[in-house]
Protein backbone atom coordinates (compact mmCIF):
# COMPACT_ATOMS: atom_id res chain seq x y z
CA UNK A 1 0.00 0.00 0.00
CA UNK A 2 1.42 3.38 -0.97
CA UNK A 3 2.20 6.19 1.45
CA UNK A 4 -0.60 8.19 -0.15
CA UNK A 5 -3.12 5.40 0.52
CA UNK A 6 -1.87 5.06 4.09
CA UNK A 7 -2.09 8.82 4.56
CA UNK A 8 -5.71 8.72 3.39
CA UNK A 9 -6.50 5.93 5.84
CA UNK A 10 -4.74 7.79 8.66
CA UNK A 11 -6.80 10.91 7.91
CA UNK A 12 -9.99 8.89 8.11
CA UNK A 13 -8.82 7.17 11.31
CA UNK A 14 -8.10 10.61 12.81
CA UNK A 15 -11.77 11.41 12.19
CA UNK A 16 -12.85 8.23 14.01
CA UNK A 17 -13.63 6.05 10.97
CA UNK A 18 -13.62 2.46 12.27
CA UNK A 19 -13.73 0.99 8.76
CA UNK A 20 -10.57 2.88 7.83
CA UNK A 21 -8.99 1.67 11.07
CA UNK A 22 -9.73 -1.94 10.09
CA UNK A 23 -8.17 -1.40 6.68
CA UNK A 24 -5.14 0.29 8.26
CA UNK A 25 -4.76 -2.65 10.63
CA UNK A 26 -4.98 -5.18 7.78
CA UNK A 27 -2.44 -3.28 5.70
CA UNK A 28 0.15 -2.58 8.39
CA UNK A 29 -0.18 -5.17 11.15
CA UNK A 30 2.09 -7.81 9.52
CA UNK A 31 5.00 -5.38 9.28
CA UNK A 32 4.41 -3.95 12.77
CA UNK A 33 4.12 -7.47 14.18
CA UNK A 34 7.50 -8.28 12.61
CA UNK A 35 8.98 -5.22 14.32
CA UNK A 36 7.47 -6.33 17.64
CA UNK A 37 8.72 -9.90 17.24
CA UNK A 38 12.22 -8.75 16.42
CA UNK A 39 12.35 -6.53 19.49
CA UNK A 40 10.34 -8.54 22.03
CA UNK A 41 11.62 -11.99 20.96
CA UNK A 42 8.46 -13.57 22.36
CA UNK A 43 5.28 -14.16 20.33
CA UNK A 44 2.88 -13.55 23.22
CA UNK A 45 4.64 -10.33 24.21
CA UNK A 46 4.72 -9.19 20.57
CA UNK A 47 0.98 -9.83 20.17
CA UNK A 48 0.18 -7.85 23.32
CA UNK A 49 2.45 -5.04 22.20
CA UNK A 50 0.76 -4.95 18.78
CA UNK A 51 -2.68 -4.58 20.38
CA UNK A 52 -1.45 -1.73 22.55
CA UNK A 53 0.23 -0.10 19.55
CA UNK A 54 -3.00 -0.02 17.58
CA UNK A 55 -4.84 1.44 20.57
CA UNK A 56 -2.21 4.17 20.60
CA UNK A 57 -2.58 4.64 16.83
CA UNK A 58 -6.35 5.05 17.23
CA UNK A 59 -5.85 7.62 19.98
CA UNK A 60 -3.01 9.57 18.37
CA UNK A 61 -3.86 9.43 14.65
CA UNK A 62 -4.52 13.18 14.62
CA UNK A 63 -0.93 13.87 15.65
CA UNK A 64 0.40 11.89 12.69
CA UNK A 65 -1.95 13.59 10.22
CA UNK A 66 -0.65 16.98 11.35
CA UNK A 67 2.97 15.73 11.34
CA UNK A 68 5.33 15.67 8.41
CA UNK A 69 6.56 12.06 8.51
CA UNK A 70 5.18 9.39 6.17
CA UNK A 71 2.48 7.25 7.83
CA UNK A 72 4.43 3.99 7.64
CA UNK A 73 7.48 5.58 9.26
CA UNK A 74 5.27 7.02 12.00
CA UNK A 75 3.63 3.62 12.62
CA UNK A 76 7.00 1.84 12.83
CA UNK A 77 8.28 4.54 15.19
CA UNK A 78 5.22 4.13 17.44
CA UNK A 79 5.75 0.35 17.44
CA UNK A 80 9.47 0.61 18.12
CA UNK A 81 9.06 3.13 20.94
CA UNK A 82 6.29 1.09 22.53
CA UNK A 83 8.41 -2.07 22.47
CA UNK A 84 11.34 -0.20 23.98
CA UNK A 85 9.07 1.07 26.76
CA UNK A 86 7.81 -2.46 27.46
CA UNK A 87 11.34 -3.87 27.53
CA UNK A 88 12.54 -1.15 29.88
CA UNK A 89 9.59 -1.71 32.19
CA UNK A 90 10.51 -5.41 32.49
CA UNK A 91 14.16 -4.84 33.38
CA UNK A 92 15.07 -4.80 37.06
CA UNK A 93 16.52 -1.52 38.23
CA UNK A 94 19.48 -2.99 40.07
CA UNK A 95 20.97 -6.34 40.90
CA UNK A 96 22.87 -6.80 44.14
CA UNK A 97 26.61 -6.94 43.50
CA UNK A 98 26.96 -10.30 45.27
CA UNK A 99 24.45 -11.93 42.90
CA UNK A 100 25.96 -10.38 39.80
CA UNK A 101 29.49 -11.39 40.72
CA UNK A 102 28.73 -15.13 40.82
CA UNK A 103 26.88 -15.27 37.52
CA UNK A 104 28.52 -17.12 34.66
CA UNK A 105 29.10 -15.27 31.44
CA UNK A 106 26.29 -16.15 29.00
CA UNK A 107 28.21 -14.81 26.02
CA UNK A 108 29.19 -17.47 23.51
CA UNK A 109 32.76 -18.68 23.77
CA UNK A 110 35.34 -18.62 21.01
CA UNK A 111 34.34 -22.06 19.74
CA UNK A 112 30.66 -21.09 19.46
CA UNK A 113 31.55 -17.80 17.75
CA UNK A 114 33.72 -19.63 15.22
CA UNK A 115 30.91 -22.11 14.62
CA UNK A 116 28.43 -19.28 14.01
CA UNK A 117 30.80 -17.52 11.61
CA UNK A 118 31.31 -20.74 9.71
CA UNK A 119 27.55 -21.34 9.48
CA UNK A 120 26.94 -17.74 8.39
CA UNK A 121 29.60 -18.17 5.70
CA UNK A 122 27.94 -21.35 4.44
CA UNK A 123 24.55 -19.62 4.30
CA UNK A 124 26.01 -16.62 2.48
CA UNK A 125 27.76 -18.88 -0.02
CA UNK A 126 24.46 -20.62 -0.73
CA UNK A 127 22.64 -17.29 -1.00
CA UNK A 128 25.15 -16.24 -3.66
CA UNK A 129 24.08 -19.22 -5.75
CA UNK A 130 20.57 -17.78 -5.99
CA UNK A 131 19.64 -15.11 -8.53
CA UNK A 132 20.18 -11.68 -6.99
CA UNK A 133 16.48 -10.77 -6.86
CA UNK A 134 15.55 -14.16 -5.38
CA UNK A 135 18.22 -13.80 -2.67
CA UNK A 136 17.04 -10.28 -1.87
CA UNK A 137 13.43 -11.51 -1.68
CA UNK A 138 14.48 -14.24 0.80
CA UNK A 139 16.36 -11.67 2.90
CA UNK A 140 13.35 -9.32 2.76
CA UNK A 141 10.92 -12.03 3.86
CA UNK A 142 12.97 -13.74 6.53
CA UNK A 143 15.29 -11.05 7.86
CA UNK A 144 13.34 -7.83 7.33
CA UNK A 145 9.87 -9.23 7.97
CA UNK A 146 8.36 -8.07 4.67
CA UNK A 147 5.11 -9.73 3.66
CA UNK A 148 4.74 -11.70 0.44
CA UNK A 149 2.53 -8.92 -0.90
CA UNK A 150 5.12 -6.25 -0.10
CA UNK A 151 7.78 -8.28 -1.86
CA UNK A 152 5.51 -8.92 -4.86
CA UNK A 153 4.90 -5.18 -5.13
CA UNK A 154 8.59 -4.40 -4.75
CA UNK A 155 9.59 -6.76 -7.57
CA UNK A 156 6.47 -6.07 -9.68
CA UNK A 157 5.42 -9.71 -9.85
CA UNK A 158 2.12 -11.41 -8.98
CA UNK A 159 1.71 -12.63 -5.40
CA UNK A 160 1.75 -16.32 -6.38
CA UNK A 161 4.94 -15.77 -8.36
CA UNK A 162 6.58 -14.32 -5.25
CA UNK A 163 5.44 -17.33 -3.23
CA UNK A 164 6.96 -19.61 -5.86
CA UNK A 165 10.22 -17.64 -5.85
CA UNK A 166 10.53 -17.96 -2.09
CA UNK A 167 9.56 -21.64 -1.98
CA UNK A 168 12.02 -22.59 -4.71
CA UNK A 169 14.76 -20.43 -3.20
CA UNK A 170 14.32 -22.09 0.20
CA UNK A 171 14.46 -25.52 -1.41
CA UNK A 172 17.69 -24.58 -3.20
CA UNK A 173 19.15 -23.25 0.06
CA UNK A 174 18.20 -26.44 1.88
CA UNK A 175 19.84 -28.53 -0.81
CA UNK A 176 22.95 -26.35 -0.78
CA UNK A 177 23.26 -26.52 3.00
CA UNK A 178 22.68 -30.26 2.97
CA UNK A 179 19.90 -30.20 5.56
Amino acid sequence: MSDQDLAGLMSRVALGDRGAFGKLYSATSPKLFAVCMRMMRDRHEAEEALQEIFIRVWQKARQQVSGSSPPEAWLVTVARNHCIDRLRAKKPFAVPVDEAFDLADDAPGPEKLAERRSEAGRIETCMEELDFDRAEAVRGAYLDGLSYQELADKYSVPLNTMRTWLRRSLLRLRDCLGT
